[in-house]
């Protein structure tokens, strides 16, 4: 799917710019183009800058007219679990009355619960539930999707999982990078033993997964009473060895220092880092690890936020993405992140579009290739029924995109 387009009469083009994340002060720098032009020629930007100083378009290239909206570039959720069956609204008002997280997993909820949903659906139904998910993302302007495995916690639906990605990676619009997270919860044929089902991951899954080339990433819940730092550290490192990328659910509950081992073992992003210590963050800011926010799941827990203001200043590279799963944030809105990433996480506008396009696409290790618009790249581009990049978090919580734009091509809205 590549397509060459001629876009003019743009009220604003506004992008971040580079080919690596932004960091620290950098986050804030965007180039804004007032009464722009865009041309992307077989699905790769060729041109963008002021409309009076762009080439011709080509023969045959679709000439579009943006009517003074601004155009961005695709946002890139690079953390989201988005492949599983099955509910828990029960525990949603649970948590409402007061239960914890940990309370419920404690007590056989939580991902367990996810978990023998997800066991029982075949990889048809698994395919189709994620297919959906996608059409959602797609019509908010993701047009780079992460997806977690985790809710099998056994070989064949792991497997299934990761294998419904590669299917919807073929039939859908919006790319699709997967990561396996065997250890995102003890299954109960290992309750109580959390390293000897870490030794099954490292023994039985990762082999499997490298052997077929299911995933790019693999990825560990790092918290005390789950996976605590050296599981964590034993699974990475095997991980690593199998040629997979690392990435950590990180200091989300309880500050033990994951955020502190993702810098250690160099790893591409550790997310959440709700209680992770100013050490660590600085020591992720030296390694060039992403750290990765999630606001819509503090929201939806009633947690503190975590500090992207700190993290920020401390000269980190900071991406948002929607954590969209079952139980602790059973949302995919980008538009509400983007909201709670300005009003809660002290975040000027253009580090939140920064966080959410080029930074998200370093978290997947793609910023050569996405998350900006500028000459080289992907034309993932999106056309906004808005003047400007500003209404972003000001329209609150508001859907702000009006057509998608992938390799040039129009996948989603009106031209």
């Amino acid at each position: 799917m590549s397509g060459s387009v001629y876009i003019h009469g743009i009220g604003e083009l506004a992008t971040p710019i580079g080919f690596e994340a932004r960091r620290g002060k950098a986050m804030n720098e965007l180039r804004v183009v007032p009464e722009a032009a865009l041309l992307a020629v077989d699905g790769i930007i060729r041109w963008a800058g002021p409309s009076h100083e762009a080439p011709a378009a080509p023969a045959g290239a679709l000439e579009v007219d943006a009517g003074g909206r601004a155009v961005i570039p695709g946002f890139v959720d690079s953390h989201a679990h988005f492949v599983f069956a099955g509910f828990r609204a029960d525990e949603f008002y649970w948590r409402a009355g007061g239960v914890t997280y940990m309370e419920i997993h404690a007590r056989g909820g939580g991902i367990r619960r996810s978990v023998d949903a997800t066991r029982a659906a075949t990889l048809a139904e698994l395919v189709e539930l994620g297919a959906r998910r996608l059409d959602t993302a797609l019509s908010l302007g993701v047009t780079t999707m992460e997806g977690k495995s985790g809710y099998g916690l056994d070989l064949d639906t792991e497997l299934r999982q990761l294998e419904a990605m590669r299917a919807l990676s073929e039939r859908h619009q919006v790319d699709i990078v997967p990561t396996y997270m065997g250890p995102h919860s003890v299954p109960p044929e290992f309750a109580g033993k959390p390293s000897a089902y870490v030794d099954f991951c490292i023994e039985t899954v990762l082999p499997a997964v490298a052997a077929r080339k299911l995933a790019r990433f693999a990825d560990i819940f790092c918290e005390k009473g789950v996976f605590e730092l050296e599981d964590s550290r034993r699974f990475l490192e095997a991980a690593a060895r199998a040629g997979l990328a690392l990435k950590l659910h990180a200091d989300e509950i309880v500050r033990i220092g994951g955020a502190g081992l993702a810098a250690e073992l160099r790893a591409t992003s550790a997310d959440h880092l709700l209680k992770a210590s100013r050490e660590d963050i600085a020591a992720m800011a030296s390694a060039g690890t992403v750290a990765t926010v999630l606001p819509l799941t503090a929201f939806s827990l009633r947690e503190p936020y975590a500090d992207a203001r700190a993290m920020i200043d401390s000269g980190c590279a900071v991406a948002l993405a929607s954590d969209l799963n079952p139980g602790s944030c059973y949302s995919q809105s980008i538009p509400l992140a983007l909201a709670l990433a300005v009003l809660q996480m002290r975040m000027s506008p253009e580090e939140a579009l920064c966080a959410a396009t080029l930074n998200g696409a370093a978290a997947l290790g793609l910023a050569g290739s996405i998350g900006s618009i500028e000459p080289g790249k992907k034309a993932d581009f999106l056309i906004l029924d808005a003047p400007s990049h500003l209404h972003l978090a000001y329209h609150v919580g508001m859907n702000q995109v009006r057509s998608v734009y992938k390799s040039g091509a129009l996948v989603y809205g009106p031209k």
